[in-house]
């Protein structure tokens, strides 16, 4: 460590500015790094919430923690909840969700191998699902918004004849 604060003094009372030359670029080096991983998270979440949307929840339930797995596996996977409760496991959790990705992709009218293209490279599979024209098929999680529509519907043609 001396050694370190030696050779740091000695940069330091050099001039040329070489320790500050090197961070600079590491900094850089590390923003770069970083920025790359950030916006292909922010694509994610932002196809996440298409996803909810087109199955009939509110978007903003993909983005809080833990709920948004639960939604996305019992109401729109329609899996049972001991699959929530496996995701939560240790381990267990990467098998339970690939059941569950590869039962969402079905529910969106995709492929086995969609499912699996969506633990295996989600940078680019869920949004294929959450931009793409896949709509949601999974029965009546998709139709709550709807079902609460037709009844008013009904009663305004009742009340016109």
């Amino acid at each position: 460590m001396e050694l370190f604060n030696m050779f740091v003094a000695q940069e330091a009372e050099s001039g040329d500015g070489g320790i500050a030359g090197m961070i600079a670029g590491a900094m850089a080096a590390l923003g770069a790094a970083l920025a790359i991983p950030a916006i292909l998270m922010i694509v994610i979440i932002i196809a996440m919430w298409k996803i909810f949307v087109k199955a009939g929840r509110p978007g903003w339930e993909s983005i809080i923690p833990i709920y948004n797995t639960y939604i996305l596996t019992c109401e729109i996977a329609k899996k049972p909840i001991l699959f929530f409760i496996l995701t939560l496991v240790p381990c267990v959790n990467i098998i339970a969700a690939i059941i569950i990705l590869i039962e969402v992709a079905k529910k969106f009218g995709k492929s086995t191998g969609f499912g699996i293209g969506m633990v295996i490279v989600p940078f680019i599979c869920i949004p294929m699902l959450g931009f793409g024209s896949a709509a949601y098929e999974g029965g009546d999680g998709g139709g709550e918004v709807e079902a609460a529509e037709e009844p008013a519907e009904e009663a305004e043609a009742d009340e016109e004849e």
